[in-house]
């Protein structure tokens, strides 16, 4: 997939802009609060319906507007063409139209427009709580197992039902049994489904990671949430005292995690911010890996700042490794210097200056460029 053609009106400081981006490498570039993050935001509306610099709505839509909207229009790995709005209202209201269509929910909009981010953020994915990771591994299952999501849907009403009833006990034994099979069953398939994914992230990982840093000692492991060595069902029973006192369930998928160690300490509090950010990256890589060898679809990458924290070698090796992908990427930065010169002479280059809001395509410096 990669976007034809995008229309952002009313996001933060951007004046209403439409573009027609390169379908592989587009740099956005301009001083610090121009408006680049701005625009991988809006994209970022469009793919997934929320930011993902605020949970807040009221930064995101301009002073005085009542909503704002970004339209695009996606290319199909059957050559076909998906037409894609989402407006966002002030009062949490939001419309999601595909093809014309009204759609319920985010996930046929996260399928079309599958997106990628790689922002100063994304340290939390080292550095956070297991749930970031726990995100970062589902996006990948949602996008290469097509029952993930209907098994997942299944999980999240078992476990509200049985944290409801250990909040309030109000729930038959009959009935609790049958929401405990329910949750059990559900969970060993999401274990199930997250386990194979983990297998082949694995090696793609490792790969990645190797062409752009030599990092000795990194492991990589998944935990699925509860003791490898027992069963679910049982220890749902030995804990039940346990849950009814802090009125959740304490083991299960809900607290699954991907551990990336150094030894017997968490990587991030081991690696340089530069290191950290070039294993971030790596992983990010490999999944698109994952979904271009397992669906015909691609990511769509947003790259926030890629020239800080790294040097010109690796700067270069990571832009190879991108462009290596095959699919569209937004960039920004503030000097392109530091960046056009890193792509192949073929591969199609945009450059798009950004200032006060204003987004202007410009000519790259390279002739054989696009």
């Amino acid at each position: 997939m990669s976007l034809i053609r995008l229309t952002v009106t009313a996001v933060r400081n951007l004046h209403a802009v439409t573009l027609a981006p390169s379908p592989r490498i587009n740099i956005l570039y301009g001083d610090n609060g121009s408006g680049k993050t701005s625009l991988l935001e809006s994209i970022h509306l469009l793919g997934l319906a929320r930011s993902f610099r605020s949970t807040r709505l009221a930064p995101v839509i301009q002073n005085d507007q009542l909503a704002c909207t970004v339209f695009g229009q996606v290319s199909l790995p059957d050559d076909g063409v998906s037409n894609l709005g989402v407006q966002r209202e002030r009062n949490g209201e939001f419309t999601i139209r595909i093809d014309g269509q009204n759609a319920r929910g985010t996930a046929q909009l996260a399928e079309t427009l599958p997106i990628q981010l790689i922002n100063p953020d994304s340290f939390r994915l080292l550095e956070g709580s297991p749930k970031i990771r726990r995100q970062f591994i589902d996006w990948g299952v949602f996008h290469v197992e097509p029952r993930f999501l209907q098994v997942w849907q299944r999980l999240q009403k078992a476990l509200r039902q049985r944290n409801s009833w250990l909040r309030h006990g109000k729930m038959d034994a009959a009935s609790q049994h049958a929401w405990d099979r329910e949750l059990t069953q559900a969970s060993h398939e999401i274990d199930a489904f997250r386990r194979a994914y983990i297998t082949e992230l694995k090696p793609e990982f490792q790969a990645a990671l190797a062409e752009l840093v030599d990092i000795d000692g990194l492991t990589f492991s998944y935990y699925r949430g509860w003791d490898k060595d027992r069963e679910l069902q049982d220890v749902l029973s030995a804990s039940l005292n346990r849950d009814m006192q802090l009125g959740h369930t304490q083991a299960g998928p809900q607290r699954a995690d991907l551990r990336i160690r150094m030894g017997s300490h968490n990587a991030a509090d081991i690696l340089s911010r530069g290191q950290q950010k070039l294993v971030v990256c790596a992983l990010r890589i490999a999944q698109g890996r994952l979904i271009n060898r397992v669906k015909r679809g691609q990511c769509v990458y947003l790259v926030d700042d890629l020239p800080s924290e790294l040097d010109e070698q690796h700067r270069k090796a990571l832009c190879r490794l991108l462009e290596a992908l095959n699919c569209q990427i937004f960039i920004t930065c503030v000097e392109k210097e530091s960046l056009e010169s890193n792509w192949h002479d073929d591969t199609p280059v945009a450059l798009f200056h950004v200032e006060r809001g204003t987004i202007t395509q410009t000519p790259p410096l390279g002739v054989k460029h696009e």
